[in-house]
């Protein structure tokens, strides 16, 4: 765990954020780096378990009985209608993969929103979608991606923002004593740790480990015991939370290696264009002089 407690998430986005990526078209791009293939290990990260081991069985256990749960192809289409703006390649491909693993969470029988669960999410999105062109235009993705499957933005955002706040004004031991306090936020753990108890309205997830983790760097609370001892308070697997946090440092650190290369990539193409104009204009320049010569009947 020493490893991953070493990793700062502001850390790791104040250098994705000194590599920002302008529009391109990085689709046609993958081959061509191997950063490029954290991609598809995302499939792995976004839900327990490995990616290669989906069967159409294994999804139906998951999904609800119900009939009114969408399919993943509406969900996808529910985001696309909602943002109808073009996506760069390595931010759209990120996005597609992970609303159709985040549906098959949301639909599953145990499942039910928390907001630690909503913080882990909120911290994801914001390292997967630093640099990204626009603030704007990623805010309105959230937005999309949320209702696409069918859950409140605001809420995410709202949950995620207390919990930091709360984790912000919390030491090793106070964090750690949340079941013998009161107060919202300690009010929500103690329904987490209860429900994790009783193994129902309850779906562990690797959102839950990251904001779990979250909560820890917030509080200054980096001595390898507390996580063990936050786990065991809520009620949640200390195995299962140290592998998903190592799965997510590596993606970011992937994801890092990606923009890294993207960037150069851009400038490269940037410096050409740059050049291929200053060529144009110098041959304009010598037809303009040639046609004034001509035309003076030298």
């Amino acid at each position: 765990m020493a490893a991953v407690s070493s990793v700062s998430f502001s850390a790791l986005g104040q250098c994705c954020s000194e590599r920002k990526v302008f529009k391109s078209s990085t689709r046609s791009l993958a081959s061509n780096f191997e950063g490029y293939r954290f991609r598809t290990r995302l499939l792995c990260y976004c839900v327990r378990g490995r990616a290669s081991n989906s069967t159409p069985r294994a999804v139906i256990q998951c999904m609800s009985a119900s009939t009114d749960v969408p399919t993943v192809a509406e969900t996808k289409m529910n985001f696309l209608k909602a943002y109808k703006r073009p996506i760069p390649g390595i931010y759209n491909t990120v996005l597609q993969e992970l609303i159709v693993q985040q549906h098959l969470m949301r639909y599953k029988r145990t499942y039910r929103y928390d907001p630690v669960f909503a913080l882990g999410f909120v911290t994801v999105y914001d390292q997967l979608m630093e640099g990204y062109p626009s603030e704007e235009d990623r805010d309105a993705i959230f937005q999309a991606y949320i209702k696409a499957l069918n859950e409140d933005p605001e809420k995410y955002r709202a949950d995620g923002q207390k919990l930091e706040e709360w984790a912000r004004a919390q030491t090793s031991n106070s964090l750690l004593e949340f079941a013998a306090r009161e107060g919202e936020v300690e009010g929500k753990l103690k329904d987490i740790a209860e429900r994790a108890g009783s193994k129902e309205s309850f779906s562990y997830s690797r959102f839950i480990a990251i904001g779990l983790f979250r909560l820890l760097e917030l509080a200054n609370a980096s001595e390898p015991t507390i996580l063990e001892k936050l786990c065991a308070a809520l009620n949640v697997s200390k195995r299962s939370v140290d592998r998903d946090l190592d799965v997510y440092r590596n993606l970011l650190t992937k994801l890092v290696q990606a923009k890294e290369l993207l960037k150069e990539y851009v400038d490269r193409e940037k410096k050409k264009r740059e050049e291929r104009v200053q060529s144009q204009k110098a041959d304009e320049a010598i037809k303009k002089c040639v046609g004034e010569y001509q035309n003076a009947g030298l």
